[in-house]
């Protein structure tokens, strides 16, 4: 069997990490696929468009590669810590893209949620622009915050460490964007 090939044995996450840390680029892609979605996920919802977002994605599995012989993973949350610190590196670096680019208000079709491409309904495609609006006008803290829990569904302890912040100042950041965000959609017109 070739050292690329990793057999079934070695799937498990922790594994996993401990051998791309060892330098096995197959074991870190194995990684990658897992949490690409993830990655994309967190970046679209930040703001960016598919294309902006896989490229985020990118920048992301790059830098976590580049760091990963600092990764810490020595527990059996080891799972948890990998995907924390992956959105926290995307979260990152959609944070400084924005700065750097300005990005416009001009959402194009391809904004539109790709979880949404088999739904024509003019309403629902047009209340997920107004959300995609709304969510850009938040702060990017409390942005990057809601985003992670509403979104991809992290626990408020994977966000603290994701953002590397107290989980008080998850739970008010998220009560925050919660309520500007219903503010911002009830001035567009689509709370309801």
């Amino acid at each position: 069997m070739s050292d690329n090939v990793l057999p079934n044995t070695h799937n498990n996450e922790q594994e996993l990490i401990a051998r791309a840390q060892a330098g096995d680029k197959a074991a870190y892609g194995q990684l990658v696929q897992r949490y690409r979605r993830l990655i994309v996920s967190v970046a679209y919802h930040q703001g960016f468009d598919l294309a902006g977002a896989e490229d985020v994605a990118q920048e992301t599995f790059i830098k976590a590669w580049l760091a990963l012989p600092r990764f810490r993973s020595s527990d059996e949350s080891s799972a948890g810590k990998l995907r924390a610190w992956l959105c926290r590196i995307a979260v990152n670096i959609a944070i400084d893209t924005h700065r750097r680019t300005k990005p416009t208000d001009n959402l194009d079709e391809s904004m539109v949620g790709t979880e949404n491409a088999l739904d024509n309904n003019l309403e629902t495609q047009d209340r997920v622009q107004a959300v995609r609006r709304a969510l850009k006008q938040l702060p990017s803290a409390s942005r990057a915050a809601l985003v992670l829990r509403e979104y991809e569904g992290l626990s408020y302890a994977e966000i603290a460490e994701a953002l590397d912040i107290p989980l008080g100042t998850v739970m008010s950041r998220l009560n925050y964007a919660r309520g500007r965000l219903r503010e911002l959609l009830m001035d567009m017109g689509e709370a309801g």
